[in-house]
């Protein structure tokens, strides 16, 4: 029996106004500034260790204390936004987002630029929830579904299009900046970002506005911290004591908020992620999917940077344009995203995954023949086919997460969906980026980077199996 998604069609509030084009570009601009920054410091990570005498355990701060931070504030982020404006949240964030940048840029020393760096994720999860409550509250019907899928297609192309610019900022070198410049290139475009924001982005929020919830928020950071924490960290620290405790803590302390917030839930209260919000077929299912996906991506995308440098001796550019053929297929093939959608429905996910997979399959190939001097032009014909099946996924889970959540929580749908793809991008550096590392001192760079794929190529796998049980069309 075929199963059907469509969107509630549930327009905005009275007195929400439409979302210009004008403004619809500037919330994608600060949909694409986290995830961009996310993964620029990924090619610029040997020269920060270099200037500031940094060891790697630090330096790995400097990733996981963003992730982390932006991870657990996510929802409590979207939630802030339903209660006090959304574009009051918006401007804020991205005012703070510009600040943290700075402070990053201009960091006397290792541990400035870590407290630097945990602030910058601080203010991406102010910013970021409003841009999908934006869209939902001021969109409906086509208009929406083309919204939702140039998101999907931002936040796509932003997490590719981050470290090829890293590259080529680190290797510019402006002003004898170096590394600096990845940080302070997000000044500017912060500022115009504001000025367009102040004109062009309506102000919503929900009709009923819904006060925080305390112990949900402390439970869901807790939950998430003892996950992420350890599991970051723990390998360049040599897993002491305390990432055993904490990862041990973890499942107690999910426990605890499940039960706290259900309890909330029937009670009548407002919990920071309602239970009742995963009766949603198409968020549960879309959600499950992100996990994958993201770990995979993430992983990646850190690894190969990091064989291509240290391993291959390619310099920051050179290491950033090997990934510029999936950047461009990925951004070409989601253009076409919603026509695909809208004629073969949900399948095209699937569709997507057998791409992806046959995209890392040729790209582990041309690593295991060409190492230690893989080639740009070995590495196309994999980059553009992987490019093109990430894009048939990506947007269109996006679409699916969120077709059903009514309006007067687009706060905490979006706060959830970030959450997960945010949580599942920090483990996908953690996990896959541990196994490669710990591999390479007894299995040599080459042979690492390809065991490592093809542990990839299992959780491609795992994602088109899952997009079976997405509902076949989505409005």
């Amino acid at each position: 029996m075929t199963e059907t998604m469509t969107s509630r069609q549930v327009r905005s509030p009275v007195g929400d106004p439409a979302l210009s084009d004008l403004g619809l570009f500037t919330v994608l601009l600060g949909a694409a500034l986290p995830l961009v920054d996310f993964f620029i410091v990924n090619v610029a990570l040997p020269d920060m260790g270099r200037d500031l005498a940094a060891g790697e355990a630090v330096l790995e701060l400097v990733v996981a204390g963003y992730g982390l931070a932006y991870a657990v504030l996510l929802v409590l982020g979207g939630r802030l936004g339903d209660l006090f404006g959304r574009r009051r949240l918006f401007l804020g964030g991205m005012a703070a987002f510009g600040v943290t940048s700075l402070a990053c840029g201009l960091a006397p020393d290792a541990w400035s630029l870590v407290a630097a760096r945990i602030a910058q994720g601080a203010a991406c999860a102010v910013m970021l929830p409003q841009v999908l409550a934006t869209v939902q509250a001021t969109t409906s019907g086509p208009r929406r579904a083309r919204a939702m899928s140039l998101y999907g297609a931002t936040a796509g192309l932003s997490m590719v299009a981050g470290q090829i610019l890293g590259g080529l900022l680190v290797a510019a070198d402006v002003a004898g900046l170096g590394w600096r410049t990845v940080f302070l290139v997000n000044v500017p475009v912060v500022l115009a970002g504001l000025a367009l924001a102040v004109r062009t982005v309506p102000e919503t929020r929900s009709q009923r506005p819904e006060p925080v919830d305390g112990p949900g928020t402390v439970l869901l950071a807790v939950s998430l911290l003892t996950l992420l924490a350890p599991l970051t960290e723990g390998r360049a620290a040599g897993w002491p004591l305390w990432t055993w405790l904490s990862l041990a803590a973890f499942p107690f302390a999910a426990a605890a908020f499940y039960v706290v917030e259900r309890r909330a839930d029937r009670r009548g209260r407002t919990p920071l992620v309602p239970p009742s919000l995963f009766a949603l077929t198409s968020l549960r299912r879309g959600l499950v999917m992100i996990l994958p996906f993201s770990i995979g991506f993430s992983g990646f995308m850190f690894v190969v940077a990091i064989a291509l440098q240290r391993g291959a001796g390619l310099g920051p550019v050179a290491a950033g344009l090997a990934l510029a053929p999936l950047a461009v297929s990925f951004f070409f093939v989601s253009l076409a995203g919603p026509r695909l959608v809208a004629r073969y429905g949900t399948r095209v996910v699937t569709a997507g995954a057998v791409l992806q997979a046959v995209g890392i399959g040729l790209l582990t190939l041309a690593f295991w023949r060409t190492w230690p001097e893989p080639g740009l032009l070995a590495l196309l014909p994999g980059g553009i086919v992987a490019g093109a099946g990430q894009a048939m996924q990506l947007p269109v889970v996006f679409r699916i997460v969120l077709s059903e959540v009514p309006p007067a929580r687009a706060g905490v749908g979006g706060g959830v969906m970030t959450t997960t793809q945010q949580a599942a991008l920090a483990l996908g550096v953690a996990t896959l980026g541990s196994l490669f590392l710990s591999l390479v001192p007894s299995m040599g760079m080459r042979d690492a980077l390809v065991v490592t794929l093809l542990v990839q190529l299992a959780g491609i796998a795992v994602t088109g199996l899952l997009s079976l049980r997405l509902p076949r069309t989505v409005d």
